[in-house]
C-alpha cells in the first residue's frame, strides 16, 4: 500500500513539473510586476475542508467512483499586485481544472469561465469572487460544490514571469489570425510600458514564433468575437504550445526556467520534490481541452448589481456534461446539493434573463 500511494505522489509530482513550467500562461494574463526569489510559497491543505461532496469521497472509498485513478488539480491566475494579494485578497481572472488520469498520463484542461454566476459560499455571484474572499481554499470549496468535484491540490501565479518563462523555452508557435492581428500590438505597447521594454511588433497572420512579450499580449485578447470565451481558449492554446516546447528542453534549461519563476508561486505542492522529477515531463500529455458551462447550456445576462455574468442554464445538465468529458462518465448522476444550488441559480437569475 506505501509503494502505491509513493507512487501515485510521484506521477502527481511529475505533472506539477509541466503544470509549473507551463504556469507562465494558465491564465496569468498579465506581466511582471514582482521580481523577488524567495521561492514558492507553500501551503497544505485540510481535505476535510474543501468541501468535497460525500457522495463522492464514499464512492471513492468504495471504489465505485468513476473519478477513482485521476488526479484533480486547480489552476488559479489572479489579478496580484503583491505577493500578499497572490494569497488571498485578488480575483481569479483565470480559473482551469487539470484533471490527469494517472494510469495512463492523459491529461484534460477545463476552463471555468470566470464570470459564471455559482455558490461561491457566501452567496452567488461571479465565481472569480471565491478567491478574493478566502484564497485557493474558498476557489477550491467553489469548485469542488458546485461541480462535484475532488480537488485538493492547486497553483496559483500572479503577475510575475510570463515572458521570461516563454522566452526561457525559445519563445512558442501560435497561429494569428487577421483578428488577432489588429489587437496583438496594442496589447504589446501596454505589456512593454509595464515591463519597461522594447517590443517587437508582429507584422503578419499565421503560424509563427511568438517571444515571451508577444506572447503574453497574445493570451490578453479578449476583444474579437467570442469575447471571453475566446479569450480563454486562447489561455489553453499557449499552455499546449508551451508544453510542446517544455518537452523538447533538457533537464538543465526546465530547471533554470523553474528558478525563475518560482517566486511567483503560490501552491499545495512541495518544490524540492518537483524539481527531483523535471526529468520525467514527457511522460505527461494534454489530449483536450474545454470550457465550462457549455455553449449551448449557458447565456450571458447583467444580473442586477452582480453584473454581466456566464449563467448556466442548468448547473445539474453541466456538471453531467463536464464528468462525461474529465472522467468519461456518461452516466454520472449529480448530488442532491448541485440540483439545490442549480434551482438557486436559476430563482436568482430567471428575471434578468426572461426580461
Amino acid at each position: 500500500m506505501a509503494a502505491k500511494k509513493a507512487k501515485s505522489k510521484r506521477k502527481i509530482i511529475i505533472f506539477a513539473i509541466e503544470i509549473l513550467i507551463i504556469l507562465a500562461m494558465v491564465g496569468v494574463l498579465y506581466l511582471v510586476m514582482n521580481t523577488s526569489k524567495e521561492g514558492p510559497k507553500v501551503t497544505v491543505l485540510d481535505p476535510g475542508k474543501l468541501e468535497i461532496p460525500e457522495e463522492i469521497v464514499q464512492a471513492k472509498e468504495e471504489g465505485t467512483s468513476t473519478m477513482k485513478g485521476y488526479m484533480n488539480i486547480a489552476l488559479f491566475g489572479v489579478d496580484a499586485q503583491t505577493d500578499k494579494q497572490l494569497l488571498k485578497g485578488s480575483r481569479s481572472d483565470s480559473i482551469m481544472i487539470a484533471s490527469i488520469n494517472m494510469d495512463t498520463g492523459d491529461i484534460k484542461l477545463c476552463s471555468v469561465y470566470r464570470d459564471t454566476f455559482l455558490n461561491i459560499g457566501s452567496e452567488y455571484r461571479k465565481c472569480n469572487a471565491a478567491y478574493s474572499y478566502g484564497g485557493a481554499e474558498q476557489a477550491i470549496k467553489m469548485l469542488n460544490m458546485n461541480l462535484d468535484m475532488d480537488i485538493e491540490n492547486f497553483i496559483t501565479v500572479g503577475y510575475k514571469g510570463l515572458s521570461e518563462v516563454i522566452d526561457g523555452l525559445g519563445g512558442i508557435y501560435i497561429d494569428v489570425d487577421a483578428a488577432e492581428l489588429k489587437h496583438i500590438n496594442n496589447y504589446q505597447i501596454d505589456v512593454a510600458k509595464v515591463l519597461k521594454t522594447t517590443y517587437t511588433p508582429v507584422q503578419n497572420t499565421g503560424y509563427q514564433l511568438l517571444d515571451g512579450l508577444q506572447a503574453t499580449a497574445y493570451c490578453r485578447i479578449r476583444y474579437t468575437s467570442g469575447d471571453d470565451f475566446k479569450r480563454t481558449a486562447r489561455q489553453r492554446e499557449v499552455i499546449k504550445a508551451i508544453e510542446e516546447q517544455a518537452k523538447k528542453k533538457d533537464l538543465a534549461t526546465l530547471t533554470k526556467v523553474f528558478n525563475n519563476c518560482i517566486g511567483d508561486i503560490y501552491t499545495s505542492i512541495d518544490s524540492e520534490d518537483i524539481l527531483t522529477l523535471l526529468g520525467n515531463i514527457t511522460n505527461y500529455r494534454i489530449v483536450d481541452e474545454g470550457g465550462f458551462p457549455q455553449e449551448d447550456m449557458r447565456t450571458v445576462a447583467n444580473i442586477g448589481a452582480k453584473g454581466s455574468s456566464v449563467v448556466p442554464l442548468d448547473l445539474k445538465s453541466n456538471v453531467e456534461w463536464l464528468h462525461e468529458f474529465l472522467f468519461d462518465d456518461p452516466d454520472y448522476q449529480v448530488t442532491d446539493k448541485v440540483k439545490e444550488y442549480g434551482n438557486k441559480i436559476k430563482a436568482e437569475t430567471s428575471p434578468y434573463i426572461n426580461k
